[in-house]
C-alpha cells in the first residue's frame, strides 16, 4: 500500500497497480487516463485520484471489458453527472457478460470435479 502523499512517481504507481510503465503511458495516450500532471522537470506525477481510477480500470480489465468500452466509460465519467444512466447501462451490460463467464466456469469446474471424483474412485 502506498503511503498517503500528494503525488506518486510512475514507478510507485506501477508497483501499486500492477500496470507496467508502458501500459500507464498507453492508457494516458488513448484517453483512458486523463493527462497526468508533471513536475517542474516534466516527470509524470500521479495523484491519489489517478490511482483510484486505475483501480477501477484494473477491475474492468480483469473482468474482460474491452478497451473501447473502458474508454467509453471514462468519457462518460468525465462528461458529468448527467451520464450516470449511461454508465449504469454500460456497467450492467458488462456485469451480465461477467455473470455468464462465471456460470460457464462453474459448469467447467463441475466437470473437473467429476473427473477428480472418478479418478479418486479408481485409485481407492
Amino acid at each position: 500500500m502506498l503511503p498517503r502523499v500528494s503525488v506518486y512517481t510512475p514507478g510507485q504507481v506501477a508497483e501499486e497497480t500492477g500496470f507496467s510503465l508502458d501500459t500507464l503511458r498507453y492508457y494516458e495516450r488513448i484517453g483512458l487516463l486523463e493527462p497526468i500532471g508533471r513536475n517542474a522537470a516534466g516527470q509524470r506525477r500521479f495523484t491519489q485520484d489517478d490511482i483510484g481510477w486505475l483501480g477501477m480500470i484494473r477491475c474492468l480489465r480483469d473482468t474482460g471489458m474491452p478497451i473501447a468500452e473502458m474508454i467509453r466509460f471514462a468519457e462518460l465519467v468525465r462528461t458529468g453527472e448527467h451520464t450516470i444512466r449511461d454508465r449504469i447501462a454500460l456497467l450492467d451490460a458488462h456485469d451480465r457478460r461477467v455473470e455468464a463467464q462465471v456460470a460457464n466456469l462453474r459448469e467447467k469446474q463441475r466437470a473437473i470435479r467429476n473427473k477428480i471424483n472418478y479418478y479418486r474412485a479408481v485409485v481407492d
